[in-house]
């Protein structure tokens, strides 16, 4: 067994936040630390810290402020001096800078002054952002400020090949992959609830078309919302759920009252919601990987998503759903169409989307991550 680590964690998102971000980096620190490895995880503070200082690990809260657009997400404030006061004293083997926020600069820099060996995660696609938020004129800055930040780092960790070649053809240095897991436990058919199903609405038989996760402009929801009326006017009975929250939920809600709105969920009462669904559309064009097409299909529920991220990963080549080449919306609603309109066929996705991720063991990327970051160290103390 490798030797175990002292390793730091700094994050700018973190539980009680849901974001596929926040949950990863959970999943990864608890990864490490079930492997027996010490973990310290750098946050800002939450407004009910008692929540996020979740057992088993090391916390440090930070100050932090709310991000704008997003009152339920925090990003942390600068703090170089108190990191490189508190690594100099208490020094970690290595650490994996999640976030690229304030907190995350200052950390990666006090890391390099004190030449403890660091990789970084590339996570959110924020040069994709800035266009979804009219701030497209700032792409190429975010982008070049994104390069910088990852090549000051030993490696930078990306969750799928495709993001790996795309990065080293734009000069990132020492891209690693670090494929992402599902818990497939949790997330399973056999969660599927009839009663939920009847508080949207729903009779036996009838359909329910799914989208888990922010609820936001840079998710391309305008496009599952065209899919799914599209639906409606072959199917009238069919409702669509949109589980989560962010700041297009209530405009998209007063445009479309027919539409449910369950809120943001956790744990197995998530698991329900994904498994009560009967196709999961997923628009988004701004994904880094995409961890809700692997719940959704864990839970097996048939997805429509782009070619890209996880789909590419994971269905590609497989009937477990459609995956539409990028940006072709036509193709999308098509698709979307064809699948609610066949119900022996979406049974026979069901059926299989479950069997495509059940190899997909946390476990085993928790070892290959402390695989990573123990060759890191070795590679700085020799």
């Amino acid at each position: 067994m490798p030797r175990r680590m002292r390793i730091t964690i700094v994050t700018e998102t973190w539980p009680p936040e849901i974001n596929g971000v926040a949950l990863t980096v959970l999943s990864l620190a608890q990864g490490l630390a079930a492997l027996g490895h010490s973990i310290e995880v750098v946050r800002p503070r939450q407004g009910d810290d008692r929540a996020a200082s979740i057992a088993g690990l090391d916390h440090l809260p930070m100050p932090g402020a709310a991000l704008p657009r997003y009152p339920g997400l925090r990003f942390g404030l600068p703090a170089h001096r108190r990191l490189h006061r508190r690594w100099s004293r208490h020094r970690p083997d290595v650490l994996y800078v999640a976030t690229e926020g304030p907190l995350g600069l200052t950390a990666l820099g006090a890391a390099r002054r004190l030449r403890i060996p660091v990789s970084t995660g590339f996570h959110t696609r924020f040069d994709d952002y800035a266009r979804h938020y009219g701030l497209g004129f700032l792409t190429p800055i975010v982008y070049a400020y994104l390069r910088r930040f990852h090549n000051r780092a030993d490696a930078t960790l990306v969750p799928t090949a495709e993001l790996a070649e795309f990065l080293e053809a734009n000069r990132f240095r020492n891209v690693r992959l670090l494929r992402r897991a599902v818990d497939t436990r949790l997330f399973h058919p056999h969660q599927r609830d009839d009663a939920l199903r009847r508080t949207w609405g729903l009779d036996d038989g009838e359909l329910a078309v799914t989208y888990v996760g922010r609820i936001a402009p840079e998710k391309n929801l305008d496009l599952a919302v065209r899919a799914f009326r599209a639906i409606q006017a072959r199917q009238p009975t069919a409702r669509f759920v949109l589980v989560g929250d962010g700041p297009a939920r209530k405009p998209l809600a007063a445009a479309h009252p027919d539409f449910v709105f369950p809120g943001v969920h956790r744990g197995s009462d998530l698991a329900r919601h994904y498994a009560s669904g009967d196709l999961f559309l997923f628009p988004s064009v701004t994904e880094t990987f995409g961890n809700v097409t692997l719940e959704a299909l864990a839970s097996g529920v048939p997805v429509v998503a782009y070619d890209y991220g996880a789909a590419r990963e994971h269905m590609r080549g497989r009937e477990v759903g459609t995956c539409v080449k990028l940006h072709d919306e036509d193709a999308f609603i098509a698709a979307a169409v064809a699948i609610a309109g066949d119900p022996s066929r979406r049974q026979y996705l069901r059926e299989n989307a479950r069997a495509a991720v059940e190899a997909l063991d946390p476990s085993s990327v928790s070892a290959s991550f402390a695989e990573l970051l123990g060759e890191l160290a070795a590679r700085r103390a020799a």
